[in-house]
């Protein structure tokens, strides 16, 4: 495991020497109490606004929902305790093979199953905002294909948004479209934590640089991108290239959550607006951290303030036919 040791440190909260709150006050009981265990422990205190912590997720989720829901637990453990705010785990969290065929159909299931409800389990029982990558059933009357969707989870475990991957894998000899449907192109996907602004985009959307931008100019921050980058010659070279240039025109940060190997490429990293890599994973699973700040994205703004000055707008393509 590797994380960021230049991860922003939490907003202190002061412990008074005032008297003990009467015993009979429980309001004062509790904020004694919550003071006491932010002095003990600095990463429970809020951080400032503006500034906040993000993790990546990178494990090998395979066919067993249950064991994927286990593994992704512990891994979400570590990066509350790392003092994240915002944990990102890959795409096909919930279940993942090589190629897609009729075991992922069997295996989706609505955003009321049993394993997204996990998924907002774990955020309520970590108090993060949590992002993994499901494979949801659509209803209705379709049954041959189905949803590559990211959920977001809240503290509150409550839905936050709701991504489905609109550029589908049908490239290097796969065809993700023969299973999956793509998602409507609706307004960008974002949301609020600490005053920062999250947008998110799936795995081969960012070979798509102008989803990202579209994503960028409805006000993101730090671009959310979960993937399994299925291994192939150059795919490594091409997952931290595009993450990198993706972070630089856009003067955004990027966190990337990836498989590990064998079935993805690893590789899972946290970038910032000028491109510097924060912090970054092997091929092993492993959870890395790094602090977010829009102070740095000001400054990086100011000097290359391409957003402003970009002269094209972004409109929808036509729509496949896949």
């Amino acid at each position: 495991m590797q994380h960021d040791h230049a991860t922003p440190e939490p907003t202190m909260v002061a412990v008074t020497t005032a008297p003990a709150p009467v015993a009979t006050d429980p309001v004062a009981l509790a904020t004694a109490e919550l003071e006491a265990e932010i002095a003990a422990d600095p990463a429970l205190a809020p951080q400032a606004p503006g500034r906040t912590t993000v993790a990546v997720v990178q494990f090998g989720p395979y066919t067993d929902k249950t064991a994927n829901l286990a593994a992704l637990r512990d891994h979400v453990r570590e990066a509350a305790a790392l003092g994240a705010r915002v944990v990102v785990a890959p795409e096909y969290s919930m279940f993942a093979v090589m190629r897609l065929d009729d075991r992922v159909l069997a295996a989706a299931e609505p955003l009321t199953g049993e394993y997204v409800t996990g998924l907002r389990g774990l955020a309520a029982e970590f108090g993060v905002y949590l992002v993994a990558g499901v494979v949801e059933a659509p209803g209705g009357q379709e049954h041959e294909r189905i949803y590559n969707t990211l959920v977001v989870a809240g503290p509150d475990a409550e839905f936050v948004i709701v991504y489905r991957k609109v550029h589908l894998y049908d490239a290097f000899g796969f065809r993700e479209s023969s299973v999956i449907l793509p998602g409507e192109i609706t307004a960008p996907a974002t949301f609020t934590v600490d005053g920062v602004v999250f947008g998110l985009q799936t795995c081969f959307d960012l070979r798509f640089p102008e989803g990202c931008r579209r994503v960028a100019a409805a006000g993101a921050q730090v671009l959310l991108l979960p993937a399994q980058w299925i291994p192939g010659p150059g795919k490594v070279d091409q997952w931290t290239t595009l993450l990198r240039a993706r972070a630089i025109e856009n003067t955004i940060y990027v966190a990337a959550a990836d498989h590990a190997a064998p079935r993805g490429c690893g590789a899972s990293m946290i970038v910032d607006p000028s491109g510097t890599v924060l912090a970054e994973l092997g091929e092993a699973p492993g959870v890395a951290a790094a602090g977010i700040d829009l102070a740095l994205v000001d400054q990086v703004r100011a000097t290359n303030p391409s957003l402003s000055l970009r002269r094209f707008d972004i409109v929808p393509g036509a729509e496949s036919d896949s």
